[in-house]
């Protein structure tokens, strides 16, 4: 039994690694580094692009479940990333560059995989998965559209600078995490009013790097927002978003401060760290003006600019079943952000399905659809539903589930909430067989 996989990034990964270890053969496809996307730097396979954050990792927020629901369906990539993380508080960070290469390597030595670096054009007419990914490239684009019979949506997705650390002023910027939780995954860089109120002038008069102009309409996806479009709502909304200073005391003044720029680990030799939330499509010359007037990155090296890129993804409420599988074509199924599941995790935990479900396909069995009472069962049948008329990009939350009763005493207990929404889809998964 054969399957093709296209794409070798993190949804097609992970289903080309859960195909092999049901003893299907795979040839998976990736274009880069021979055709670039405009935003991966190599070519290896499940490389991360705009942050290096899988989010939350408790299991009382949703996309802490959703890992731990990956940890109980035998997902691959969720091991791999737990092996290379980094200190980032109560989330999942990896090393992007040893996560990567880690996942290549077993993609490499798995004697049921044969990776070819090619560029696939169209559809193909053999057993498919295809997780080509927001940044799918035009003649791919273009079959999928004919095929599906109605045009994509889009979204545009934003990347966040990276410094490096030993260029960061730690007679300024400190060391904590909010509330002070744990060992300080986190280095802050503190503002007062007044340095606010210059950050926040040069941020929201910097020229923008020009749209093309198919990009002209553009639409921002509300979680991932360019740190210049959240200025233009409001002088103080960068205060009540990532820049935050609540839980932020720093230790040498015990005074919290007016705003406060946080910077996240990068990778795991801690010499690399990207700034959190500052995604941004200012030119560059705008965006080194405004990183070096955040107190304590005065003189910060910065290694990579922030870039803003346009991301795809099929109109899934019309096109797949909860399975993942099409509905007008039995062997052909989509994984990943091109099916409109948005965040690094939930691309990771579609791949999982469609890989699981494809075997089972091939294998004459019956396709797995999860329940609405866990995260993927409840993602899955979102992105799936047919009622949807405008159909938008979606990641974990809570709100997406089939509810819970709560005695009338306890229905505004969030805590307790979360940990019987998470003891359930526990308990439905541990159960079965996949």
């Amino acid at each position: 039994m054969e399957a093709t996989v296209i794409g070798a990034g993190l949804a097609g990964s992970e289903a080309a690694l859960q195909l092999a270890k049901r003893g299907i053969k795979v040839k998976l496809y990736e274009m880069r580094p021979e055709v670039s996307t405009g935003a991966h730097k190599t070519g290896d396979c499940a490389e991360f692009v705009c942050s290096n954050s899988l989010g939350a990792a408790d299991t009382t927020n949703a996309s802490g479940l959703l890992k731990k629901e990956m940890e109980l369906l035998g997902g691959e990539l969720i091991k791999i990333a737990l092996e290379n993380s980094v200190p980032a508080g109560n989330a999942l960070a990896i090393d992007r560059e040893g996560f990567s290469k880690k996942v290549t390597e077993k993609i490499l030595e798995n004697p049921n995989i044969t990776l070819i670096k090619e560029e696939i054009k169209k559809l193909p007419p053999m057993p498919a998965i295809i997780a080509s990914g927001p940044l799918t490239s035009a003649n791919l684009a273009e079959d999928i559209k004919k095929f599906t019979n109605s045009e994509h949506l889009y979204f545009f997705d934003a990347i966040a600078p990276i410094i490096e650390a030993e260029s960061i002023n730690f007679d300024i910027a400190f060391r904590l995490n909010r509330y002070d939780k744990g060992e300080a995954a986190y280095i802050n860089c503190p503002m007062n009013k007044e340095q606010y109120e210059k950050f926040y002038e040069i941020l929201t008069t910097a020229p923008r790097i020009e749209l093309k102009e198919f990009e002209k309409n553009a639409k921002f996806f509300e979680s991932c927002l360019p740190v210049e479009v959240l200025a233009s709502r409001g002088k103080d909304t960068l205060r009540f978003g990532p820049m935050k200073p609540v839980g932020l005391v720093d230790p040498r003044t015990e005074e919290e401060n007016y705003a406060v720029v946080q910077l996240r680990q990068d990778n795991a030799a801690k010499t690399l760290y990207n700034i959190v939330g500052f995604q941004t499509n200012l030119k560059w010359g705008s965006q080194k003006e405004l990183i070096h007037s955040i107190p304590g990155l005065e003189n910060a090296s910065i290694v990579r600019y922030g870039v803003m890129h346009r991301n795809t993804f099929i109109n899934s409420p019309k096109i797949l079943n909860p399975t993942l599988q099409t509905r007008t074509r039995q062997d052909l199924f989509f994984a990943g952000q091109l099916t409109g599941t948005e965040g690094y995790t939930e691309s990771i935990a579609s791949g999982l399905l469609a890989g699981i479900n494809m075997a089972r396909f091939l294998k004459g069995e019956e396709l797995l659809t999860l329940p609405k009472t866990t995260i993927l069962g409840a993602l899955t049948h979102y992105i799936t539903n047919p009622e949807h008329d405008k159909f938008q990009p979606i990641n974990s939350n809570w709100g997406i589930l089939d509810k819970i009763e709560l005695p009338k005493k306890e229905r505004k207990n969030k805590k307790l909430k979360a940990e019987l929404l998470a003891k359930r889809s526990v308990e439905y998964l541990s159960q079965i067989s996949v």
